[in-house]
């Protein structure tokens, strides 16, 4: 989960820094970090759309210049040809309902995380797709 955490410090978000990292058979596959997307303006020069918007945490995702860390990672091992399939996800957070629905059709077999998201239905969907989820703190290691 080090990893996890450094890989975080990449965010660019002025509202909370999230990392991501799929492994597989003790390898890391990918990494993302919360952002905007390449070549545009990150949101210390735009300021955040959300604060301006008055957003809550876990609401209208789509109000929002960045990406979240877990669509980084899918974005990343797919554009470099690398199967996620039955991997792993370590994430500073719980993923959000959107992040979900990207990871059961990613075939991630298991979730681990940090801290929880304020998304219910994320939960839920997780179980139902029975992917498991494990706060880390009583997560069995060995991805």
């Amino acid at each position: 989960m080090d990893i996890t955490r450094l890989v975080a410090r990449r965010s660019t978000c002025l509202r909370r820094q999230v990392g991501a990292v799929m492994v597989k058979d003790k390898n890391i596959l990918a990494t993302g970090y919360n952002g905007t997307p390449s070549g545009i303006k990150h949101c210390d020069v735009t300021g955040c759309l959300r604060e301006q918007l008055k957003v809550p945490s876990g609401e209208r995702h789509e109000l929002c210049r960045g990406l979240h860390a877990e669509q980084n990672a899918i974005i990343q091992a797919a554009r470099h040809g690398v199967n996620i399939s039955d991997s792993v996800l370590y994430c500073t957070d719980s993923p959000c309902i959107i992040c979900t629905k990207m990871l059961i059709n990613a075939g991630i077999r298991k979730v681990i995380y940090l801290q929880g998201y304020a998304d219910n239905l994320s939960m839920e969907m997780l179980e139902e797709a029975g992917i498991e989820t494990f706060l880390f703190d009583h997560a069995v290691s060995g991805g």
